[in-house]
């Protein structure tokens, strides 16, 4: 007896339709997972790590990415700026950031340049008296508060003056130089902000 018994196809239909509806519970049941994994807009601003694109910065000119809810400034100094930034150390209040080191500059922000590369500078860009954005006033020459301004940041709020390496002038209202936030370089051309190479 030969047998001729054609495929159910009916049955194939249902095999193929579960199987189907199957895989896409399992991926929309996958998705909220995955997502809970990734930080919350509430997780960022409270401190997770940001990256930063500086691949397109060029020299002398300065980025603003936002970690946990503060400004943090990105600069991309000249030869000029730093060379600016040796003659600006008698000017600065504490040249050696030797002031509340432990919470404003990171170990391996201790230098000259306040920086783990001298052309980057990153600082969080928040005067330290009362909380104010100071102003860029990056370029060199004579201003209004300073004839021989070397180049960096002006708070106008109460006239405290910082150099390009965010460190505070002397007998100016903010006490402290801006503070260094903890951060790597990732590669050339990009940099997380709220992580150093302690995972700090």
């Amino acid at each position: 007896m030969k047998d001729n018994a054609e495929p159910n196809r009916g049955r194939r239909t249902l095999v193929i339709a579960g199987a189907c509806a199957g895989g896409a519970a399992t991926v929309a049941a996958a998705v909220p997972f995955v997502a809970s994994m990734l930080p919350s807009d509430r997780a960022k601003a409270a401190g997770a790590p940001v990256e930063a694109d500086i691949g397109q910065l060029a020299p002398g000119e300065k980025m603003t990415v936002e970690w946990r809810g503060q400004p943090v400034w990105i600069l991309h100094r000249t030869p000029e700026m730093l060379e600016g930034v040796k003659k600006d150390e008698d000017k600065v209040a504490d040249p050696k950031s030797e002031r509340k080191k432990d919470e404003l500059t990171p170990v391996y922000a201790r230098n000259e340049f306040r920086s783990i590369k001298p052309e980057y500078l990153v600082v969080v860009g928040i005067c330290t008296h009362l909380g104010c954005s100071p102003q860029d006033r990056l370029k060199a020459g004579p201003e209004p508060f300073a004839a021989d301004w070397e180049g960096g940041f002006y708070c106008p709020c109460h006239g405290s003056l910082f150099d390009l390496a965010g460190r505070v002038y002397k007998n100016k209202p903010a006490p402290d130089n801006l503070k260094v936030p903890p951060y790597k370089f990732l590669s050339d051309t990009r940099i997380v902000i709220g992580e150093d190479t302690k995972g700090a």
